[in-house]
Order: C-alpha cells, then sequence, then structure tokens
C-alpha cells in the first residue's frame, strides 16, 4: 500500500472508533471515565464493542476477563450475555477489583447473568478453574496478564472456545513508545506482546489471527 492509502487506513480508524463512542450509553461513559480519572486507562471504544458482538457471535455462556480495572471490556462482555450465563473477573489490583466489584454491584438488578470478581493473580486462579468449562476468554490490561492465561488457555476451553488477547500492538501502555511496531520499545508490554504473538502464532493448538481493530486484536480459536 502507498503512503495514501495508509493515512486512509488511520482515518477509518479514528472513524471507527469515533463511531463505537457515540454508541457508548451513559453509564458505560461514567464507567469510562471514573476509571481513568482513578488511574485505570481503558481501551478502545471500538475493541470493546467488538466483544460484545463476539459473546454473540460465538454463543459464549461462560466467559473469563483477565485485566487490571477493565471495567469497560468487562461491562460489554456482560451486555452480550444478554442476562445469560456466567462472567468470572480476574484481577490482581485491589484497586481495579473494587472498581469492577462496583460496577458489579450496581448491575446486579439489572441482569441475569451471573457475575463473580476475585482478586488474584491470573497465574495462580486460572489453574484452580475446571477444564472445558469455559467458551471464551478474555486477556486485557498488565503485561503480566497474557503469558500466564493464554497457558491456562487450551485447558479451559471448550473445543472451538475462543481466547482473545487485546492491546497486542502494545499502544495502551502507559510507557508506549511506539509499541510493537516501535523495535526500540522495550517496555514490559511491548517487550510481552513480541514474545506473545511468537508463542501464539505457533502453537499447533489454536487457530490464530491478528484483527486491526483497537490497538490490536489477536483471536485464537481452539481446535
Amino acid at each position: 500500500m502507498n503512503k495514501t492509502s495508509y493515512t486512509n487506513l488511520a482515518k477509518a480508524w479514528e472513524y471507527a472508533e469515533d463511531v463505537a463512542f457515540a454508541k457508548q450509553s451513559e453509564a458505560l461513559n461514567a464507567l469510562r471515565i471514573h476509571a481513568e480519572e482513578v488511574g485505570f486507562p481503558q481501551g478502545s471504544a471500538a475493541q470493546a464493542d467488538f466483544l460484545r458482538l463476539l459473546v454473540g457471535l460465538t454463543g459464549a455462556r461462560s466467559i473469563i476477563v483477565v485485566g487490571t480495572g477493565s471495567v469497560v471490556e468487562t461491562y460489554q462482555l456482560i451486555a452480550g450475555l444478554g442476562g445469560t450465563g456466567l462472567l468470572t473477573a480476574v484481577d490482581s489490583s485491589p484497586e481495579g477489583t473494587a472498581l469492577i466489584r462496583r460496577m458489579f454491584t450496581r448491575l446486579d438488578n439489572q441482569t441475569g447473568t451471573t457475575l463473580r470478581v476475585v482478586n488474584v493473580a491470573a497465574g495462580q486462579f486460572l489453574p484452580r478453574l475446571n477444564a472445558a468449562d469455559y467458551d471464551l476468554i478474555v486477556v486485557a490490561g498488565d503485561a503480566g496478564n497474557y503469558a500466564p492465561a493464554f497457558a491456562q488457555a487450551e485447558r479451559l476451553l471448550r473445543r472451538g472456545g475462543t481466547v482473545v488477547l487485546t492491546d497486542v500492538l502494545a499502544f495502551a501502555s502507559p510507557v508506549s513508545n511506539g509499541g510493537l511496531l516501535n523495535p526500540a520499545d522495550r517496555g514490559d508490554k511491548a517487550t510481552a506482546m513480541r514474545e506473545l504473538l511468537e508463542a501464539v502464532q505457533d502453537d499447533g493448538r489454536f487457530d490464530v489471527t491478528l484483527v486491526p481493530v483497537g490497538t490490536g486484536l489477536v483471536l485464537c480459536v481452539k481446535r
């Protein structure tokens, strides 16, 4: 592609974000603003909206979201469940867990979805869960969330289940210096994403694709 094509792609990304932000409810906007005010940057609106749609496309009824104060993604996943199923939020940060708990308290009387949140690192909690019991795993937030979650994904997912790795381009990192696209960026997130992408693409247990939604998603479907 030429320079004009790349410029148009950048404009298309901005347009997609604007459309997704315009679709957000007042409640979701308030959650995003509050989370960012207390120090938890939220991800792309288009990415979160895609995750909501993905729940319906995959027919997921049992979801794990591993994040660090990722209230926007979690809210949209709950919306995708449409009052059914189970969503488990795993957050190693006490402050992030508190944000999720407050959101769950508000939603508890508005949804039939069973909601649970645990304040523990993914590498400690996920090995305790039953095998082949989940349809969808979404990983977001700190660099340390990704490898432990992916290591458990094949065991936890049913056949045809999906693990989604968000922000694989590492643009959302607080110390991003261009993320994955800049070889000079040696920050924790960019380094972790480089290593994880290589491992995921070589993993024969999954069908894998990189999707240019938000700040980059990798979808891995269990064979």
